[in-house]
């Protein structure tokens, strides 16, 4: 049987997004991007912006490096309207992560040092927030993961430099399929296969989608489980294990009066994972202490 071809894979994953309720949309060029983005934005706030109102948000958006980008996105903006009154623009809705507006398109072509083209790219809100790179069976991985690399340096911070506010990046050749943060530090030792409750990673890139591209997963990992990390300023995300104990840690404080312990190895991520659920359980009303042994030797 014939090896699957890249458009091949890039077409069917597009099919099985919009079957997950994605919207599909032809958005290939800079100026479809911001197009599309201000509809999106207008939707999401329930208003419509001028053309003079839209490029004060645009050249907001323009600033800073990927970690600026990402604390711009969780913050709202304060938009002086045409008519001197101010409004109070949202660009991600963190707390109600399923709200959000998604849509997928592909080939997007930017501009920069070089003229790139990218598979498949998820919208959230009009924002590029998560890039695939895709590459036919039988070719490593890795060379997706080094071409996102080009990317980043040849346009991704080109022209509105949109792309500089994708979060998660999502690599595969159909039979393996890795994720990882955006970030300047990234290495492929730092990309992470899926898994279950059961700690089994899901590496088909189709049981992949169906799980970690899921219109509310991939938002809520989006939202809640990527880390700012202000000592090095780059974005970390959450892996499947840390995911699952933070959620347990959530649901076993809010669900219940009982206590619980999760045991993690020493590497394991122990610090991110407490501090990920304790940010976000001191957001919860009903919460009023937690405490965590982050490490302990006896």
């Amino acid at each position: 049987m014939a090896a699957q071809t890249e458009a091949a894979l890039e077409s069917q994953l597009i099919k099985q997004l919009v079957s997950l309720e994605y919207e599909r949309v032809a958005v290939i060029s800079e100026d479809e991007l911001l197009a599309n983005l201000k509809r999106q934005l207008e939707k999401h706030n329930k208003t419509t912006f001028s053309k003079v109102e839209f490029k004060r948000i645009t050249n907001h958006l323009n600033k800073g490096n990927v970690f600026d980008k990402a604390k711009i996105l969780r913050d709202k903006f304060v938009l002086v309207r045409d008519d001197g009154t101010n409004s109070y623009i949202e660009f991600l809705d963190s707390e109600h992560w399923c709200q959000n507006l998604f849509q997928v398109t592909n080939q997007v072509t930017i501009e920069g040092n070089y003229k790139n083209r990218y598979d498949v790219t998820i919208l959230i809100n009009g924002l590029p927030l998560v890039q695939i790179e895709l590459k036919k069976r039988g070719v490593e991985l890795k060379q997706a993961f080094n071409q996102i690399n080009r990317y980043q340096k040849h346009s991704f911070q080109s022209n509105s430099a949109l792309f500089g506010y994708v979060q998660v990046f999502v690599i595969s050749n159909g039979v393996n399929t890795k994720y990882y943060a955006n970030n300047k530090k990234q290495s492929f030792k730092q990309t992470f296969f899926w898994a279950d409750k059961n700690n089994q990673n899901i590496t088909n890139l189709e049981a992949f989608t169906d799980d970690f591209l899921e219109r509310c997963h991939i938002s809520k990992m989006i939202c809640k489980y990527i880390v700012l990390a202000e000592v090095d300023k780059i974005l970390m995300v959450l892996r499947p294990y840390q995911y699952y104990a933070a959620e347990a840690i959530i649901d076993r404080v809010t669900n219940s009066d009982k206590n619980g312990y999760i045991w993690h190895t020493t590497g394991s991520g122990k610090t991110l994972t407490s501090f990920k659920a304790s940010q976000i359980l001191m957001k919860l009303p009903q919460v009023h202490k937690v405490v965590f042994v982050v490490d302990r030797k006896d």
